[in-house]
């Protein structure tokens, strides 16, 4: 097993949710196959911008944690189209560049099924067999990222050579209103590098008040918290918490939860929280969102 001390080469997409903030259209399209259009004009499947980013940020192989029997539609998708498609594609040769190059990803694909919907731990936990001792950059299954120079992925996996072999999440900036949707932390601040933060707190979606009184780091406003970005890099040994806590049954709403597992984690090995401050992140998860987010997708990085 390798466990090197270079960047992060595997990442792991939780898609086996029911997408059912975006019913009824997740019924017919999967929420990771809806489409998203880029600065180049061109409509591919959000998955397909996902697997972009992943390789470009040198990510080589991709594990895509995935309800029993959707890993057909994601395979065809990246299917060699046959010779009709090809030569009604060759009128805008963009489009047939693009669709000479999908192969290329199936063969970086790795598939993972979680047969129950246990939680967003348990799905991570389905990926423990593609991990295989390495570090994994774990990414949101309905969030997209950009940035430059270099892009926020990239910065993520390219921080394993310098971690210790402690975990790393990036966080952003958040509002008291924004609290009830992510994990959120406190910590210290490094002083040879004010982005990264030293953890000492994690808090799944706490209220205002908690977070008021203990999810404070220096340099915020009086309104601002430090949430989950949506892109860890994880340990090998987050895998072994996770098992942990589906053998005990720790649950929380029900459900096993990977905020649960950092914590956890955090108070025996540490945790490392790098502030976002150049990196966009856009958010697909609800109709809302999604509209906001297809708008500004489409246009160039700022």
């Amino acid at each position: 097993m390798a466990t090197g001390v270079g960047a992060a080469t595997k990442a792991v997409i939780p898609l086996a949710g029911l997408g059912t903030r975006l019913f009824p259209a997740s019924r017919a399209v999967k929420k990771e196959l809806m489409p998203v259009v880029g600065p180049d004009g061109l409509a591919r499947a959000m998955i397909h911008c996902h697997l972009i980013d992943l390789v470009a940020a040198g990510i080589e192989e991709i594990c895509l944690v995935v309800q029993p029997g959707d890993e057909e539609a994601i395979r065809a998708y990246f299917a060699a189209p046959d010779a009709d498609w090809l030569r009604r594609l060759e009128k805008s040769p963009g489009l047939a560049d693009e669709a000479r190059r999908l192969p290329e990803f199936n063969e970086r694909l790795r598939f993972a099924v979680q047969g129950e919907a246990e939680g967003y731990g348990h799905a991570v936990y389905q990926s423990r067999a593609f991990a295989g001792g390495d570090r994994v950059l774990l990414c949101l299954g309905d969030h997209l990222f950009r940035g430059a120079p270099v892009s926020p992925c990239r910065e993520l996996a390219e921080l394993a050579a310098r971690s210790g072999g402690r975990c790393v999440s990036a966080v952003n900036r958040i509002g008291p209103d924004q609290l009830k949707g992510y994990g959120a932390i406190a910590g210290v601040r490094l002083p040879d590098n004010p982005r990264l933060i030293d953890v000492t707190r994690i808090i799944e979606k706490p209220d205002e008040a908690a977070a008021r009184r203990e999810l404070r780091v220096d340099g915020l406003g009086d309104d601002e918290f430090l949430g989950w970005f949506g892109l860890h890099l994880l340990a090998p040994s987050i895998y072994e918490v996770l098992e942990q806590m589906i053998r005990d049954n720790v649950r929380d709403h029900g459900e096993f939860q990977l905020t649960r597992a950092q914590e956890m984690l955090r108070r025996r090995e540490g945790y490392l929280a790098l502030e976002m401050t150049r990196g966009e992140r856009f958010d697909f998860g609800t109709p809302a969102d999604y509209l906001e987010s297809l708008a500004r997708f489409a246009q160039p990085t700022r």
